[in-house]
């Protein structure tokens, strides 16, 4: 199974920000979201050229599911919405990163961040798992 957007499907992206981005071969960028006030990281989804001029038109951040082959807007079915406050490039113009309101839980799984759950590396790049673990 394929994780590429449709191929018609024409994006009113604005053409000079598109012709900036440097998208993956299935043509999506991945998108991080990050809590704006906190700087807490939430998630990691991916957008293509019309995600992402949805996400920058209606405030809200619209992604392309890769396994449902579709576009999704946060929140739209769990109530969890990411009310949008930035969005900028990285340097590469490879990745973009939102900065978000998190209403409810990023995660699929309800939890506040899909980044909790396994942490390989404990506080500080110590080495050592912390003392929590």
């Amino acid at each position: 199974m394929t994780s590429t957007p449709p191929p018609s499907r024409t994006s009113g992206l604005d053409p000079e920000i598109a012709a900036r981005l440097k998208r993956s071969a299935d043509g999506l960028l991945p998108a991080i979201a990050q809590q704006y006030d906190t700087g807490e990281v939430l998630m990691l989804g991916w957008m293509d050229d019309e995600a992402l001029h949805r996400t920058l038109t209606t405030g809200r951040c619209t992604y392309w599911s890769r396994s449902r082959r579709e576009y999704w807007v946060k929140g739209d079915t769990s109530g969890h919405l990411q009310h949008v406050k930035s969005v900028a490039l990285d340097c590469d113009a490879d990745a973009v990163l939102v900065r978000v309101d998190q209403v409810g839980g990023a995660c699929h799984t309800g939890d506040r961040t899909c980044f909790d759950a396994d942490v390989l590396l404990g506080d500080a790049g110590s080495g050592a798992p912390s003392a929590d673990q």
